[in-house]
Order: structure tokens, then C-alpha cells, then sequence
């Protein structure tokens, strides 16, 4: 099967995003637009038009009606799935680097730089409350003084926050309190990504520093590590198979003075028990900066710097694949 290219973007893709039926796909990038696509055949659905810097990160609701983006405009933004109307706008002091919905919806996270003289926040919104939202006022606001949040998501239940920092550790930050329940530190440089399975029992980050780890999601306990030569950026789950994919590449920066052949520019395929590689997927001209696996597990998507996003379809193949242990 050919991959669907998806191309809506005219500057590199920096977050992709199914919905909970897997129907749709946003892809958001350093361009100011967010684009949602038909999953199934590329076709472009339309666009949330509002931004005026890079959009960095995206996200969906359980039951798709409601889609969130945060931005280097120093704001994070509420829009309506189907009509793509804004329906809020949180204003920050600084770029917003994450953000999520819980799982009931209702309530938001997102985390802010930390640049400017402003130090790294994450704040919590109530959605049924609109005064919130009016004062601009969070129900919640965690100063994170040290280390920058770099990625979070929300763990089961909505009960909490894990968030990845630049320098490798992560934090359970509780979504009532704010306290930090659990602390956990295996990777020795910057979170870039952290993905959950999808009971949300385990998640997976991607780090600076050449690796993606399995974690627990309540204990946070450090599962398996899959080991690459490269940064990775990003990966993901599978929802049906003992499978992890990863994506990475050297730093955009260095890319021009490689060939295509040495850039390492494919996704990785491992085995999520015995920590093996198992297949490489070519086609992206520069680092991919995000993958995401379809909810019905029988395609992935892939973003990257060149950007285009990637929509790939499994062949029969790899259903009936076991690895030889």
C-alpha cells in the first residue's frame, strides 16, 4: 500500500492527533494553521483559523466535539470541532507547549515556556465554568520553577498530570491539589514526547537522549527501554499489538549535511517485550517529529520536518508477524 500524503502545512508538522474513533486526524506545525483531515483518504476537512505564531500542540475531546491548540502566540485556544468557530481564548505570558483534555472533557490542561522572564506554569481550567474562562483565571496554576515542561498528558481517570521536563525526569502533578504525587527519573536529557496506551495504564516517552521508555502510568515504574542512535522525537503505542513505533532523526539544524540514506529519517518499529527492532519505514526527507498509531491499530501516521504528515496502512503481513524470541 502507498501512504496517503497529507500536504497542508508549508513549515515543519509539530504535533498529530487522531480522535478516539480515529475518523479524523488534526495535524498542527510552525505555520499558524491547524488542519483536520479525513483519516481514511487524506482529504483535507477544513481549518482553525485564529493563530498568529507556530501552533505547537493539539488535542481532541472523547466524543470529538471540541478541539484545543496551543501556540507560540502566547495563547491557548478552544474551537468548535465541527464548525471550526473559537469558542475561547486563554491568554498566557508566555508560548504554550502542551495541552490535553481529561477524559470527561470538561477539563483542561495546558503548560506554558519558560522564556521571557516568565517562568514554566501548568494550568487547569474548568470548562462548565465560564467565569473562569472570562478572568482568564485558572482553578489551578503550578509553578514549575527548575525545569520546563516539555510534554504532559493526562493520566487515568483525570486524576493527574504526567508531565516530562527538559532534563529528563517526570512528575505526577495532581489535577485537584496540584501536588506532585510521584516523581520518576530514567532518561538523562529532554522529554520530547510522552503518549499513553489506550487504557491509559502505560505510557511511553521520547527523549533527547536516544531512547523511548515504557512506563507504568500509576506507579510510574520503568518498564522496558528501546534504544536508537538517534534522538527520538516521538512514540507511540499500539492498540492491538505488542508493538511500539518511534520517530526521530539528528537535529533539524544538522540535517542539511547529511544524505537522506544516513539522516535515519524512518520510523522504527520495536517489539514492545523483548525490546527488539523489527522494521523501518522510509519516505520522510527530514527527522519526523511526531507519530501517532490509529485507535483501530491497522494504520500510523507520521509528521515531519519536511511538512508533510504520512498516513500509512499496515499490510496483511504484519498482522500474522511473530517475532522469534
Amino acid at each position: 500500500m502507498r501512504p496517503i500524503l497529507l500536504q497542508g502545512h508549508e513549515r515543519s508538522i509539530t504535533q498529530i492527533k487522531y480522535n478516539r474513533e480515529g475518523d479524523l486526524l488534526f495535524s498542527v506545525a510552525k505555520d499558524t494553521v491547524t488542519n483536520v483531515w479525513y483519516s481514511v483518504n487524506g482529504e483535507r476537512l477544513g481549518t482553525y483559523n485564529g493563530h498568529t505564531g507556530a501552533v505547537w500542540c493539539v488535542d481532541c475531546d472523547w466524543d470529538t466535539k471540541n478541539v484545543l491548540t496551543g501556540s507560540a502566540d502566547n495563547s491557548c485556544r478552544l474551537w468548535d470541532c465541527q464548525t471550526g468557530k473559537q469558542l475561547a481564548l486563554f491568554e498566557t505570558n508566555s508560548a504554550v507547549r502542551t495541552c490535553g483534555f481529561d477524559f470527561s472533557g470538561n477539563i483542561i490542561m495546558f503548560s506554558t515556556d519558560k522564556q521571557m522572564g516568565y517562568q514554566c506554569f501548568l494550568n487547569f481550567f474548568d470548562l462548565r465554568d465560564p467565569q473562569q474562562i472570562e478572568d482568564n483565571q485558572p482553578y489551578l496554576s503550578i509553578p514549575c520553577a527548575d525545569h520546563k515542561i516539555t510534554s504532559a498528558v493526562w493520566g487515568p481517570l483525570g486524576e493527574f498530570v504526567i508531565a516530562g521536563h527538559e532534563n529528563g525526569e517526570f512528575n505526577q502533578f495532581s489535577a485537584k491539589s496540584g501536588e506532585i504525587i510521584k516523581k520518576a527519573k530514567e532518561h538523562t536529557k529532554q522529554i520530547n514526547d510522552i503518549q499513553t496506551s489506550v487504557d491509559l495504564t502505560m505510557f511511553i516517552s521520547a527523549s533527547k537522549d536516544n531512547t523511548a521508555k515504557l512506563f507504568d502510568s500509576a506507579t510510574m515504574d520503568h518498564i522496558k527501554t528501546f534504544k536508537t542512535e538517534r534522538p527520538v522525537n516521538s512514540a507511540a503505542i499500539s492498540p492491538i499489538m505488542d508493538h511500539v513505533v518511534m520517530g526521530g532523526g539528528q537535529e533539524a539544524m544538522e540535517v542539511t549535511t547529511t544524505s537522506t540514506r544516513i539522516g535515519k529519517f524512518e520510523a522504527r518499529f520495536f517489539h514492545a517485550a523483548y525490546e527488539e527492532e523489527f522494521g523501518r519505514v522510509k519516505g520522510h526527507f527530514g527527522p519526523i517529529n511526531c507519530v501517532a498509531f490509529h485507535p483501530d491499530g491497522k494504520s500510523y501516521s507520521s509528521g515531519g520536518e519536511d511538512g508533510y504528515t504520512r498516513i500509512h496502512y499496515f499490510d496483511p503481513q504484519y498482522f500474522d508477524f511473530e517475532l522469534e524470541a
